[in-house]
């Protein structure tokens, strides 16, 4: 059968730690196992770090750059090789490829982020290959991803994947850092991230030292992707064949069950595509409302207001421990809901002094967060 599958490797499985040159070996076995997937029928989008860590050792740097300005100047040398590199391997194999960057802003407007689904729909259905990765060259800090496991799970969002790989440098998610705990033990299988924390999982945030991630940040892609439908795994990047072997039932790596969802495309693109501008507190009447009978958020349940944000803005909803029960778009800006929160819906009328939505945030606009 068929499947769409999501491939992320990680600068620390894409390079030689010591020097930061490319582990050609590895990238090798990679395109061998990713055509041969092609071949079998599935589809495979490859989001592929490195391209700091190919400019860095293009221009003899020991270190990863710390300025934003540096970061792009050298992605923009690293991000040309690396594809070069790739398209030899590939062209080796008569696989197709296409280079994808994107930003956030490609996903916070709606008509873009439609627009990024067709292209990749359209990329899949012409047998190619997409290669993505974050455009660092042009991104401004607000609006970047922050790491390309994030960037992973919300590729995978888009195109309605069946699957998330994070091939990274652990063969599996561990109870602690197995480099430095010798106590640690393997979690084969995870049907509920919250299950991690009743665990105490020490994931810490390391990378490498040429990577921006770490198990926090493979965990958060995995929240994302698993909220939305999709079966995510994680693997050794330096042994990308067990992708063949995990597809067949093979119980490598961590996997994280996929959890039941009916989230259409349009409330996908309002979880993870947007990015929250404020935050709104709301009691516990209004949790229940939102959370067991699919209720609209009103202005009488909100009890608190945080950030500035216009009508139309995305904003976070937070039950009165600041747990994120739901996510949306508001209806009113934050100097309007500083002055009609805790009222009564009829009386925002006079509050205002003109006629306003009846609701803040519409359930049509709005999604539930795990």
């Amino acid at each position: 059968m068929s499947q769409t599958l999501v491939i992320k490797i990680g600068t620390s499985s894409l390079t030689q730690p010591d020097t930061g040159f490319l582990a050609l070996s590895t990238i090798a076995q990679l395109v061998e196992t990713i055509s041969a997937l092609r071949q079998q029928g599935h589809q495979v989008i490859l989001v592929s770090s490195g391209a700091v860590g190919v400019g860095c050792a293009r221009l003899g740097l020991t270190e990863r750059p710390r300025t934003m300005a540096m970061k792009q100047a050298v992605a923009a040398v690293g991000q040309g090789r690396l594809m070069r590199v790739y398209d030899d391997f590939f062209t080796s194999l008569q696989q197709p490829i296409a280079q994808v960057l994107l930003t956030r802003s490609d996903l916070v407007q709606r008509s873009r982020y439609v627009n990024a689904y067709r292209t990749f729909r359209q990329l899949l259905k012409l047998g190619v290959v997409p290669i993505v990765n974050e455009n660092d060259t042009l991104a401004i800090e607000e609006l970047k991803f922050g790491d390309n496991d994030t960037l992973s799970a919300m590729v995978a969002s888009l195109v309605e994947a069946d699957w998330l790989f994070l091939l990274t440098d652990v063969d599996r998610l561990y109870s602690a850092d197995p480099r430095s705990n010798p106590d640690a033990q393997p979690i084969p299988w995870v049907g509920n991230i919250d299950e991690l924390m009743e665990l105490n999982v020490e994931v810490g945030d390391r990378g490498s030292n040429w990577g921006t991630g770490g198990m926090v940040t493979k965990i958060a892609a995995a929240r994302i992707a698993t909220t939305a439908g999709i079966r995510t795994v994680i693997t050794e990047g330096r042994s990308p064949q067990k992708i063949a072997q995990i597809l067949q039932g093979e119980p490598l790596g961590t996997q994280f069950e996929a959890q039941p969802t009916a989230i259409n495309a349009r409330k996908r693109w309002i979880a993870h595509g947007l990015v929250p501008s404020g935050k709104l507190l709301v009691d516990a009447g209004a949790v229940k409302a939102l959370t067991q009978k699919g209720r609209s958020l009103l202005a009488a349940g909100i009890t608190g207001i945080e950030g500035e944000f216009y009508s139309h803005d995305a904003v976070q909803i937070c039950d009165l421990s600041g747990h994120e029960v739901a996510r949306g778009i508001v209806n009113y800006s934050s100097l309007e809901l500083d002055k009609i929160q805790g009222a009564q819906s009829d009386a925002i009328q006079s509050i205002l002094g003109y006629v306003g939505e009846d609701t803040v945030v519409h359930r049509d606009n709005m999604v539930l967060m795990a």
